[in-house]
């Protein structure tokens, strides 16, 4: 439970103690209860319920219901249940210092958390809203979104051999230095292009220049590979070869310079078959890309739930807060 929720439901707590378990409890002129007296002022029970209600109501009816909705939404799988205590463990050994007790008074400090059985259900809480906003994502993609990027981004698995040539740069080297290395791996690469136009062996000149060292023996040889498993560079220009063709300008990824050949290709795989990865790359897509859907995610699951907010001051609040909290992470961006 979060920080100013425990706080609020402490002071409604004390409040209620005030005017229950105290004996006799005063009344005001108007007949309502007292909270306290003052020489020449007083404040009633429910003139504190109303200032508490204004400030604080929204974020406790917020984690209260989504804390419900979730816990109804999403059971404590395995899988929650080992990323939470891995990420505990963690929080233990980097923040705790190794000690639980440090780490409580952090949490508390953070979150008003002073126990970790209170810390474990907030992570799984966490856990479970991070399962409705991929959820959210992966249900918005449309069938036109779908098909275009099958269209345009899938292939047919490859096999492909590279030679690799890293900048020979120091960890602490200066910028020019780091130039001049890159340079001169460029420089490399294309000399090895030349050496292929010139009629040279792709295996051989693997096993004389690459610097991958796992696979310059085998003439740069690597497994077969699909959309996913390269980066973005790598992929694009091996699927542009034709089989049989190498590239003709070195190809740069975080690696260094690449010159690929293209050994075989697969068929294409049929949509169906890749349908539900797509989905999830896309969805994940549009986590990375919209900030508004953590926000979003939760509206709508609310609206699943059929929430409805039957006090007017409350639901005004409740809108105005999504539409400002949309609005500062767009400008967060």
């Amino acid at each position: 439970m979060k920080k100013n929720t425990k706080k609020v439901l402490g002071i409604l707590a004390i409040s209620m103690l005030l005017v229950t378990g105290c004996g006799k409890v005063p009344k005001l002129e108007n007949g309502q209860d007292a909270v306290i007296t003052l020489k020449g002022e007083n404040i009633s029970i429910d003139t504190l319920y109303k200032e508490m209600k204004d400030r604080y109501a929204l974020m406790v009816l917020l984690d209260l219901m989504d804390e419900k909705i979730l816990n109804q939404k999403y059971e404590d799988t395995d899988d929650i249940k080992k990323t939470v205590d891995s990420q505990m463990k963690l929080m233990v050994a980097q923040y705790g210092q190794g000690s639980e007790a440090k780490l409580l008074q952090q949490t508390y400090e953070i979150w008003g958390i002073d126990n970790m059985d209170d810390l474990r259900d907030f992570l799984k809480l966490q856990q479970k809203k991070s399962l409705a906003m991929e959820d959210y994502a992966k249900n918005s993609v449309t069938e036109e979104e779908i098909q275009k990027f099958y269209d345009e981004t899938i292939f047919g698995d490859m096999t492909v051999r590279h030679i690799l040539i890293e900048p020979d740069v120091a960890s602490d080297a200066t910028d020019a230095e780091k130039t001049t290395a890159e340079e001169e791996a460029l420089k490399t690469a294309n000399e090895v292009i030349s050496k292929l136009k010139n009629g040279e062996k792709f295996e051989d000149l693997a096993k004389e220049y690459s610097d991958d060292e796992t696979n310059k023996e085998d003439g740069g040889l690597l497994p077969k590979f699909s959309h996913g498993d390269y980066e973005e560079e790598f992929e694009k220009a091996s699927k542009e070869l034709e089989v049989g063709k190498y590239t003709t300008t070195p190809v740069k990824t975080s690696y260094g310079y690449h010159i690929i050949y293209k050994e075989a290709q697969d068929e294409k795989p049929e949509l169906k078959i890749v349908e539900d990865d797509i989905r999830e790359e896309l969805g994940e897509n549009k986590l990375n890309d919209d900030p508004t859907i953590q926000v979003t995610a939760l509206e709508e699951l609310r609206k699943e739930f059929e929430l409805e907010i039957h006090d007017d001051r409350l639901k005004k609040q409740y809108e105005t807060y999504l539409k400002n909290l949309k609005e500062q992470l767009k400008e967060n961006e």
